[in-house]
């Protein structure tokens, strides 16, 4: 059986793609269809074919991009709550956020945007569960803080990763310093060290 994808399909993975190039380069409030169709050197019409509006584009970013997350969570979901649990649940969100870098810079940089948009509420509910499978059973408010800080540890390394290639955090980190990350790999390698560090502090 032939696994090409359809025009269709094809199509629509285009769309997300250059509308999350958009969204990430001018925010997602400044960014219209028409731009979008334009980049994609397509009609408004052909547009409104796959997504009637912008948040239809960011729903369609989300379940395309967010796949790892809800990957991790099924597999989470099915497994006892142990400490080599949370460590490969921490390093499977990394892993899935590794590859998906650029949803991550979306939505910090368009966050009261996409705050109460459906799309955000999705995204925001796959955190809690993430959370929820970290912190264990019965946790504590100390231990419910800590699975979070170290969720956040990973969006937090794309965040650092981004000033200091755009060159814009020198009030963050003194830009001689040697001990500035210059990949996703490196900035990743760093996250996950300090993301379990954190979580394991957890008692479970």
């Amino acid at each position: 059986m032939s696994t090409t994808q359809s025009p269709r399909s094809d199509t629509r993975t285009r769309i997300i793609a250059v509308a999350l190039e958009l969204f990430s380069e001018q925010g997602y409030e400044k960014t219209s269809l028409r731009e979008i169709a334009d980049r994609l050197g397509v009609t408004k019409a052909a547009l409104y074919y796959h997504f009637k509006t912008k948040d239809d584009i960011v729903h369609g970013i989300v379940q395309t991009m967010a796949a790892p997350i809800d990957e991790t969570i099924a597999w989470g979901e099915q497994q006892q709550w142990s400490p080599e649990v949370r460590d490969e649940l921490i390093r499977r969100f990394a892993a899935g956020m590794a590859e998906r870098a650029p949803l991550l810079r979306f939505f910090h940089e368009n966050q009261p945007a996409l705050r109460e948009s459906s799309a955000g509420l999705e995204f925001k509910d796959r955190m809690i569960r993430m959370i929820r499978l970290v912190q264990g059973p019965d946790a504590s408010f100390e231990d419910r803080l800590r699975a979070t800080m170290a969720l956040f540890s990973i969006n937090s390394a794309f965040f650092l990763l981004k000033n200091d290639q755009e060159g814009l955090a020198q009030h963050l980190v003194d830009p001689g310093n040697e001990a500035k990350v210059h990949s996703v790999h490196e900035a990743m390698d760093a996250a996950l060290t300090v993301a379990t560090e954190i979580s394991g502090l957890i008692k479970g």
